[in-house]
Protein backbone atom coordinates (compact mmCIF):
# COMPACT_ATOMS: atom_id res chain seq x y z
CA UNK A 1 0.00 0.00 0.00
CA UNK A 2 2.78 2.42 0.98
CA UNK A 3 4.77 1.55 -2.16
CA UNK A 4 1.74 2.12 -4.39
CA UNK A 5 1.06 5.44 -2.69
CA UNK A 6 4.69 6.54 -3.19
CA UNK A 7 4.57 5.51 -6.86
CA UNK A 8 1.36 7.50 -7.37
CA UNK A 9 2.95 10.47 -5.65
CA UNK A 10 6.09 10.34 -7.80
CA UNK A 11 4.12 10.02 -11.03
CA UNK A 12 1.84 12.87 -10.07
CA UNK A 13 4.72 15.17 -9.19
CA UNK A 14 6.56 14.34 -12.41
CA UNK A 15 3.50 15.29 -14.47
CA UNK A 16 2.91 18.41 -12.43
CA UNK A 17 6.51 19.62 -12.77
CA UNK A 18 6.26 19.07 -16.52
CA UNK A 19 3.17 21.27 -16.71
CA UNK A 20 4.66 23.90 -14.42
CA UNK A 21 7.65 24.08 -16.77
CA UNK A 22 5.25 24.69 -19.64
CA UNK A 23 3.53 27.41 -17.67
CA UNK A 24 0.13 25.85 -17.00
CA UNK A 25 -1.80 23.30 -14.99
CA UNK A 26 -3.48 20.83 -17.33
CA UNK A 27 -4.16 17.89 -15.07
CA UNK A 28 -5.33 17.19 -11.54
CA UNK A 29 -2.71 15.90 -9.13
CA UNK A 30 -2.50 14.28 -5.74
CA UNK A 31 -0.28 16.62 -3.72
CA UNK A 32 1.48 15.76 -0.47
CA UNK A 33 2.60 17.90 2.44
CA UNK A 34 6.25 18.33 1.46
CA UNK A 35 5.18 19.86 -1.87
CA UNK A 36 3.36 22.78 -0.23
CA UNK A 37 5.21 25.30 -2.38
CA UNK A 38 3.29 24.02 -5.40
CA UNK A 39 0.06 24.80 -3.63
CA UNK A 40 1.32 28.32 -3.07
CA UNK A 41 2.02 28.68 -6.79
CA UNK A 42 -1.54 27.65 -7.56
CA UNK A 43 -2.90 30.09 -4.97
CA UNK A 44 -0.80 32.89 -6.41
CA UNK A 45 -2.10 32.10 -9.90
CA UNK A 46 -5.65 32.36 -8.57
CA UNK A 47 -4.98 35.66 -6.84
CA UNK A 48 -3.44 37.07 -10.02
CA UNK A 49 -6.50 35.96 -11.98
CA UNK A 50 -8.98 37.72 -9.70
CA UNK A 51 -9.01 41.52 -9.74
CA UNK A 52 -9.91 43.40 -6.55
CA UNK A 53 -11.02 46.96 -7.30
CA UNK A 54 -11.28 47.97 -3.64
CA UNK A 55 -8.13 48.15 -1.50
CA UNK A 56 -10.20 47.47 1.59
CA UNK A 57 -11.66 44.27 0.20
CA UNK A 58 -10.36 41.04 1.68
CA UNK A 59 -9.31 38.85 -1.25
CA UNK A 60 -8.28 35.90 0.90
CA UNK A 61 -10.50 32.84 1.12
CA UNK A 62 -10.23 31.27 4.55
CA UNK A 63 -10.85 27.54 4.41
CA UNK A 64 -11.79 25.28 7.28
CA UNK A 65 -9.69 22.20 8.01
CA UNK A 66 -10.08 19.31 5.61
CA UNK A 67 -12.75 16.87 6.87
CA UNK A 68 -11.78 13.29 7.47
CA UNK A 69 -11.42 11.35 4.26
CA UNK A 70 -10.30 7.79 4.77
CA UNK A 71 -6.73 6.78 5.49
CA UNK A 72 -5.26 9.64 3.44
CA UNK A 73 -6.70 12.39 5.62
CA UNK A 74 -3.34 13.38 7.12
CA UNK A 75 -1.49 13.46 3.81
CA UNK A 76 -3.85 15.24 1.47
CA UNK A 77 -3.42 18.98 1.39
CA UNK A 78 -6.41 21.22 1.89
CA UNK A 79 -6.65 21.78 -1.85
CA UNK A 80 -10.06 22.25 -3.42
CA UNK A 81 -9.41 19.43 -5.93
CA UNK A 82 -9.47 16.74 -3.26
CA UNK A 83 -11.49 18.22 -0.44
CA UNK A 84 -14.88 16.72 0.17
CA UNK A 85 -17.55 18.73 -1.58
CA UNK A 86 -18.10 22.03 0.14
CA UNK A 87 -20.84 24.60 0.25
CA UNK A 88 -19.64 28.17 0.36
CA UNK A 89 -21.61 31.00 1.93
CA UNK A 90 -20.81 34.72 1.82
CA UNK A 91 -22.16 36.94 4.59
CA UNK A 92 -21.29 40.61 4.22
CA UNK A 93 -17.68 40.48 2.95
CA UNK A 94 -16.64 37.51 5.08
CA UNK A 95 -16.40 34.05 3.58
CA UNK A 96 -17.50 30.95 5.41
CA UNK A 97 -17.43 27.34 4.33
CA UNK A 98 -19.53 24.47 5.61
CA UNK A 99 -18.31 20.98 4.79
CA UNK A 100 -21.28 19.07 3.44
CA UNK A 101 -19.32 15.83 3.12
CA UNK A 102 -21.19 12.57 2.87
CA UNK A 103 -24.42 14.07 4.18
CA UNK A 104 -25.12 15.41 0.70
CA UNK A 105 -23.64 12.65 -1.41
CA UNK A 106 -20.44 11.05 -2.57
CA UNK A 107 -17.19 12.59 -1.41
CA UNK A 108 -15.11 10.67 -3.94
CA UNK A 109 -13.25 13.22 -6.11
CA UNK A 110 -13.18 10.74 -8.98
CA UNK A 111 -16.97 10.40 -8.91
CA UNK A 112 -17.69 12.75 -11.82
CA UNK A 113 -21.38 11.96 -11.92
CA UNK A 114 -22.18 10.85 -8.38
CA UNK A 115 -25.68 11.30 -7.04
CA UNK A 116 -27.72 14.46 -7.15
CA UNK A 117 -26.18 15.63 -3.88
CA UNK A 118 -22.83 16.25 -5.57
CA UNK A 119 -24.19 17.72 -8.81
CA UNK A 120 -24.08 21.54 -8.62
CA UNK A 121 -26.79 21.70 -11.30
CA UNK A 122 -29.25 19.85 -9.03
CA UNK A 123 -31.43 21.34 -6.30
CA UNK A 124 -30.38 18.60 -3.87
CA UNK A 125 -26.82 19.92 -3.85
CA UNK A 126 -28.05 23.10 -2.15
CA UNK A 127 -30.22 21.56 0.57
CA UNK A 128 -27.71 22.08 3.40
CA UNK A 129 -26.27 25.30 2.01
CA UNK A 130 -29.63 27.04 1.62
CA UNK A 131 -30.68 25.96 5.10
CA UNK A 132 -27.54 27.52 6.54
CA UNK A 133 -27.90 30.58 4.31
CA UNK A 134 -31.47 31.20 5.45
CA UNK A 135 -30.42 30.88 9.08
CA UNK A 136 -27.60 33.41 8.67
CA UNK A 137 -29.05 35.72 6.01
CA UNK A 138 -26.12 34.97 3.70
CA UNK A 139 -25.91 36.75 0.35
CA UNK A 140 -24.49 33.93 -1.70
CA UNK A 141 -24.47 30.13 -1.72
CA UNK A 142 -22.09 28.21 -3.98
CA UNK A 143 -21.63 24.48 -4.54
CA UNK A 144 -19.01 22.70 -6.62
CA UNK A 145 -18.88 19.12 -7.81
CA UNK A 146 -16.30 16.80 -6.17
CA UNK A 147 -13.50 17.66 -8.60
CA UNK A 148 -14.28 21.38 -8.35
CA UNK A 149 -14.68 22.30 -11.99
CA UNK A 150 -18.42 23.07 -12.16
CA UNK A 151 -20.08 25.67 -9.95
CA UNK A 152 -23.73 26.07 -8.96
CA UNK A 153 -24.96 29.43 -7.66
CA UNK A 154 -27.81 30.78 -5.54
CA UNK A 155 -28.01 34.52 -4.84
CA UNK A 156 -30.19 36.43 -2.36
CA UNK A 157 -32.13 39.53 -3.35
CA UNK A 158 -32.96 42.43 -1.03
CA UNK A 159 -36.27 40.81 -0.10
CA UNK A 160 -34.47 37.70 1.13
CA UNK A 161 -35.47 35.46 -1.78
CA UNK A 162 -32.79 33.12 -3.18
CA UNK A 163 -32.56 32.95 -6.97
CA UNK A 164 -30.93 30.20 -9.03
CA UNK A 165 -28.32 31.29 -11.54
CA UNK A 166 -27.91 28.86 -14.41
CA UNK A 167 -24.48 28.25 -15.90
CA UNK A 168 -25.31 30.74 -18.62
CA UNK A 169 -26.37 33.35 -16.06
CA UNK A 170 -23.44 32.99 -13.66
CA UNK A 171 -20.99 32.85 -16.58
CA UNK A 172 -22.45 36.01 -18.08
CA UNK A 173 -22.45 37.78 -14.72
CA UNK A 174 -18.78 36.92 -14.20
CA UNK A 175 -17.88 37.86 -17.77
CA UNK A 176 -19.48 41.28 -17.29
CA UNK A 177 -17.75 41.78 -13.95
CA UNK A 178 -14.29 40.62 -15.04
CA UNK A 179 -14.27 42.53 -18.33
CA UNK A 180 -15.83 45.59 -16.73
CA UNK A 181 -13.30 45.69 -13.89
CA UNK A 182 -10.40 45.08 -16.25
CA UNK A 183 -11.58 48.05 -18.29
CA UNK A 184 -11.96 50.24 -15.20
CA UNK A 185 -8.65 49.29 -13.58
CA UNK A 186 -6.21 49.07 -16.48
CA UNK A 187 -8.11 49.36 -19.74
CA UNK A 188 -9.04 46.63 -22.17
CA UNK A 189 -6.41 45.31 -24.59
CA UNK A 190 -7.12 45.99 -28.24
CA UNK A 191 -6.94 42.27 -28.96
CA UNK A 192 -9.02 41.17 -25.94
CA UNK A 193 -11.11 38.06 -26.52
CA UNK A 194 -13.98 36.22 -24.82
CA UNK A 195 -14.31 32.53 -25.70
CA UNK A 196 -17.55 30.54 -25.45
CA UNK A 197 -18.98 27.33 -26.88
CA UNK A 198 -21.58 27.36 -29.66
CA UNK A 199 -24.35 26.28 -27.27
CA UNK A 200 -23.60 28.99 -24.72
CA UNK A 201 -25.92 31.98 -24.32
CA UNK A 202 -25.84 34.82 -26.82
CA UNK A 203 -25.90 37.19 -23.87
CA UNK A 204 -22.12 36.74 -24.13
CA UNK A 205 -22.26 38.23 -27.64
CA UNK A 206 -24.15 41.23 -26.28
CA UNK A 207 -21.59 41.68 -23.48
CA UNK A 208 -18.76 41.65 -26.02
CA UNK A 209 -20.59 44.22 -28.12
CA UNK A 210 -21.18 46.40 -25.05
CA UNK A 211 -17.47 46.46 -24.16
CA UNK A 212 -16.18 46.43 -27.74
CA UNK A 213 -14.22 43.18 -27.41
CA UNK A 214 -14.01 40.26 -29.82
CA UNK A 215 -15.57 36.86 -29.33
CA UNK A 216 -14.57 33.38 -30.44
CA UNK A 217 -16.98 30.45 -30.61
CA UNK A 218 -15.78 26.86 -30.34
CA UNK A 219 -17.37 23.43 -30.25
CA UNK A 220 -19.10 22.08 -27.14
CA UNK A 221 -16.71 21.02 -24.39
CA UNK A 222 -14.29 23.13 -22.37
CA UNK A 223 -11.29 21.41 -23.93
CA UNK A 224 -11.92 23.51 -27.03
CA UNK A 225 -11.71 26.70 -24.99
CA UNK A 226 -8.43 25.45 -23.52
CA UNK A 227 -7.07 24.67 -26.96
CA UNK A 228 -7.93 28.14 -28.20
CA UNK A 229 -6.11 29.69 -25.22
CA UNK A 230 -3.05 27.56 -26.01
CA UNK A 231 -3.23 28.55 -29.68
CA UNK A 232 -3.37 32.23 -28.75
CA UNK A 233 -0.35 31.84 -26.50
CA UNK A 234 1.65 29.90 -29.10
CA UNK A 235 0.82 32.35 -31.89
CA UNK A 236 1.10 35.37 -29.55
CA UNK A 237 -2.16 36.68 -30.98
CA UNK A 238 -5.08 37.74 -28.82
CA UNK A 239 -5.43 38.38 -25.08
CA UNK A 240 -7.69 36.03 -23.18
CA UNK A 241 -10.27 37.85 -21.06
CA UNK A 242 -12.79 35.19 -20.06
CA UNK A 243 -14.21 31.86 -21.17
CA UNK A 244 -17.29 29.87 -20.24
CA UNK A 245 -19.81 27.26 -21.28
CA UNK A 246 -23.47 26.74 -20.45
CA UNK A 247 -22.78 23.63 -18.38
CA UNK A 248 -21.69 25.54 -15.27
CA UNK A 249 -18.02 25.99 -16.09
CA UNK A 250 -15.76 29.00 -16.62
CA UNK A 251 -12.11 30.00 -16.44
CA UNK A 252 -10.63 33.28 -15.23
CA UNK A 253 -6.94 33.55 -16.00
CA UNK A 254 -4.82 31.11 -18.00
CA UNK A 255 -3.39 29.01 -15.17
CA UNK A 256 -5.48 26.04 -16.37
CA UNK A 257 -6.75 24.48 -19.57
CA UNK A 258 -10.08 23.46 -18.10
CA UNK A 259 -12.92 25.07 -16.19
CA UNK A 260 -11.97 25.96 -12.62
CA UNK A 261 -14.70 26.38 -9.99
CA UNK A 262 -12.21 27.55 -7.36
CA UNK A 263 -11.26 30.73 -9.16
CA UNK A 264 -14.94 31.19 -10.05
CA UNK A 265 -15.82 30.99 -6.34
CA UNK A 266 -13.22 33.63 -5.55
CA UNK A 267 -14.42 35.92 -8.32
CA UNK A 268 -18.11 35.61 -7.46
CA UNK A 269 -17.40 36.31 -3.80
CA UNK A 270 -15.32 39.32 -4.78
CA UNK A 271 -18.07 40.50 -7.11
CA UNK A 272 -20.66 40.12 -4.35
CA UNK A 273 -18.50 42.19 -2.00
CA UNK A 274 -17.89 44.80 -4.70
CA UNK A 275 -21.56 45.19 -5.56
CA UNK A 276 -22.39 45.37 -1.86
CA UNK A 277 -20.30 48.56 -1.67
CA UNK A 278 -22.68 49.91 -4.34
CA UNK A 279 -25.70 48.83 -2.29
CA UNK A 280 -26.40 46.08 -4.82
CA UNK A 281 -26.84 42.33 -4.54
CA UNK A 282 -25.62 39.91 -7.20
CA UNK A 283 -29.26 39.60 -8.26
CA UNK A 284 -29.35 43.38 -8.74
CA UNK A 285 -26.20 43.06 -10.86
CA UNK A 286 -27.85 40.33 -12.95
CA UNK A 287 -30.92 42.49 -13.55
CA UNK A 288 -28.71 45.45 -14.44
CA UNK A 289 -26.90 43.27 -17.01
CA UNK A 290 -30.23 42.25 -18.53
CA UNK A 291 -31.30 45.90 -18.74
CA UNK A 292 -28.08 46.88 -20.51
CA UNK A 293 -27.71 43.93 -22.87
CA UNK A 294 -31.12 42.27 -23.21
CA UNK A 295 -33.26 39.70 -21.42
CA UNK A 296 -31.71 36.52 -22.79
CA UNK A 297 -33.19 33.19 -21.74
CA UNK A 298 -31.54 29.89 -22.63
CA UNK A 299 -32.58 26.32 -21.99
CA UNK A 300 -32.10 22.74 -23.14
CA UNK A 301 -34.44 19.85 -23.89
CA UNK A 302 -33.19 16.28 -24.07
CA UNK A 303 -34.97 13.35 -25.67
CA UNK A 304 -33.85 9.95 -24.38
CA UNK A 305 -33.83 7.18 -27.00
CA UNK A 306 -32.19 4.06 -25.60
CA UNK A 307 -31.01 0.91 -27.36
CA UNK A 308 -30.24 0.15 -30.99
CA UNK A 309 -33.65 1.42 -32.04
CA UNK A 310 -33.06 4.62 -30.10
CA UNK A 311 -29.71 5.18 -31.81
CA UNK A 312 -31.40 4.71 -35.18
CA UNK A 313 -34.05 7.29 -34.25
CA UNK A 314 -31.38 9.79 -33.23
CA UNK A 315 -29.65 9.26 -36.58
CA UNK A 316 -33.04 9.61 -38.29
CA UNK A 317 -33.70 12.97 -36.63
CA UNK A 318 -30.29 14.33 -37.62
CA UNK A 319 -30.66 13.02 -41.19
CA UNK A 320 -34.14 14.52 -41.56
CA UNK A 321 -33.00 17.90 -40.30
CA UNK A 322 -30.08 17.84 -42.75
CA UNK A 323 -31.99 16.62 -45.78
CA UNK A 324 -35.13 18.65 -45.12
CA UNK A 325 -33.95 21.74 -43.24
CA UNK A 326 -36.87 23.57 -41.62
CA UNK A 327 -37.76 27.03 -42.89
CA UNK A 328 -39.36 27.93 -39.57
CA UNK A 329 -38.83 26.76 -35.98
CA UNK A 330 -41.21 27.58 -33.12
CA UNK A 331 -42.71 30.45 -35.07
CA UNK A 332 -39.32 31.98 -35.93
CA UNK A 333 -38.01 32.10 -39.48
CA UNK A 334 -34.68 30.36 -40.12
CA UNK A 335 -32.04 32.82 -41.34
CA UNK A 336 -28.91 30.68 -41.44
CA UNK A 337 -28.11 26.99 -41.02
CA UNK A 338 -24.75 25.88 -39.69
CA UNK A 339 -23.86 22.24 -40.34
CA UNK A 340 -20.66 21.49 -38.47
CA UNK A 341 -20.49 17.99 -39.95
CA UNK A 342 -20.37 19.46 -43.47
CA UNK A 343 -18.42 22.55 -42.32
CA UNK A 344 -20.96 24.87 -43.94
CA UNK A 345 -22.97 27.96 -43.03
CA UNK A 346 -25.81 28.56 -45.47
CA UNK A 347 -27.57 31.93 -45.58
CA UNK A 348 -31.15 31.08 -46.55
CA UNK A 349 -31.85 34.66 -47.62
CA UNK A 350 -29.01 35.00 -50.11
CA UNK A 351 -28.08 31.37 -50.74
CA UNK A 352 -24.43 32.10 -50.01
CA UNK A 353 -22.35 29.41 -48.32
CA UNK A 354 -19.29 29.81 -46.10
CA UNK A 355 -17.37 27.45 -43.82
CA UNK A 356 -17.71 27.22 -40.05
CA UNK A 357 -13.98 27.34 -39.41
CA UNK A 358 -14.30 24.66 -36.71
CA UNK A 359 -13.49 20.93 -36.63
CA UNK A 360 -16.20 18.67 -38.01
CA UNK A 361 -18.85 17.56 -35.54
CA UNK A 362 -22.35 16.12 -35.79
CA UNK A 363 -24.07 19.37 -34.84
CA UNK A 364 -26.73 21.54 -36.50
CA UNK A 365 -27.29 25.18 -35.55
CA UNK A 366 -30.13 27.43 -36.68
CA UNK A 367 -29.96 31.22 -36.48
CA UNK A 368 -33.52 32.53 -36.25
CA UNK A 369 -35.43 35.80 -36.38
CA UNK A 370 -36.00 37.74 -33.14
CA UNK A 371 -32.44 36.82 -32.04
CA UNK A 372 -33.56 33.27 -31.27
CA UNK A 373 -31.50 30.15 -32.03
CA UNK A 374 -31.62 26.36 -31.85
CA UNK A 375 -28.74 23.88 -31.76
CA UNK A 376 -29.18 20.11 -32.15
CA UNK A 377 -26.59 17.47 -31.27
CA UNK A 378 -26.55 13.85 -30.11
CA UNK A 379 -25.13 13.43 -26.62
CA UNK A 380 -21.60 12.11 -26.58
CA UNK A 381 -22.08 10.18 -23.33
CA UNK A 382 -25.77 9.18 -23.15
CA UNK A 383 -28.43 7.76 -25.49
CA UNK A 384 -29.99 11.19 -25.94
CA UNK A 385 -30.38 13.91 -28.51
CA UNK A 386 -30.10 17.42 -27.12
CA UNK A 387 -31.81 20.63 -28.22
CA UNK A 388 -30.20 23.82 -26.94
CA UNK A 389 -32.04 27.06 -27.60
CA UNK A 390 -32.20 30.70 -26.67
CA UNK A 391 -34.66 33.59 -26.96
CA UNK A 392 -34.67 37.27 -26.05
CA UNK A 393 -37.59 38.95 -24.28
CA UNK A 394 -38.59 42.46 -23.30
CA UNK A 395 -38.54 41.48 -19.60
CA UNK A 396 -37.75 38.49 -17.41
CA UNK A 397 -41.36 37.38 -17.54
CA UNK A 398 -41.58 37.80 -21.32
CA UNK A 399 -38.34 35.87 -21.84
CA UNK A 400 -39.57 33.06 -19.57
CA UNK A 401 -42.83 32.80 -21.50
CA UNK A 402 -41.08 32.82 -24.88
CA UNK A 403 -38.61 30.18 -23.74
CA UNK A 404 -41.33 27.86 -22.41
CA UNK A 405 -43.34 28.15 -25.63
CA UNK A 406 -40.23 27.64 -27.76
CA UNK A 407 -39.28 24.47 -25.88
CA UNK A 408 -42.76 23.00 -26.21
CA UNK A 409 -42.83 23.64 -29.95
CA UNK A 410 -39.39 22.09 -30.46
CA UNK A 411 -40.49 18.91 -28.70
CA UNK A 412 -43.70 18.87 -30.76
CA UNK A 413 -41.61 19.14 -33.94
CA UNK A 414 -39.50 16.17 -32.87
CA UNK A 415 -42.56 14.12 -31.92
CA UNK A 416 -43.90 14.70 -35.42
CA UNK A 417 -40.59 13.57 -36.96
CA UNK A 418 -40.64 10.34 -34.92
CA UNK A 419 -44.13 9.29 -36.01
Amino acid sequence: MAAAKQKSKNQGMELLREDLKNGSFRRVYLLYGEEAYLVQQYKHALMDAVCSPEDSMNRNIHRSDLPEWGALQDEILAMPFFAERRLVVLEDTRLFQAAAGKKSGSADPEDENGDAGTNPEAEEAFALGLKLAEETGADLVLATDPDADRLGVRVRDKEGVYHTLTGNMSGSLLADYEIGQTKALKGLPSDGLLIKTIVTTNLADAICKYYGVAEYECLTGFKWIGRQILKMENEKKGTYLFGFEESYGCLIGTHARDKDAIVAVMALCEAAAYYKTKDMTLWDAMLDLYERCGYYKDDIKSVGLAGIEGLQKIQQIMATLREQPPKEIAGCRVLKVRDYQKDTIVDLQTGTETDTGLPKSNVLYYELTDDAWLCVRPSGTEPKIKFYYGVVGSSLEDADEKSAAFGEQVLAMIDEMLK
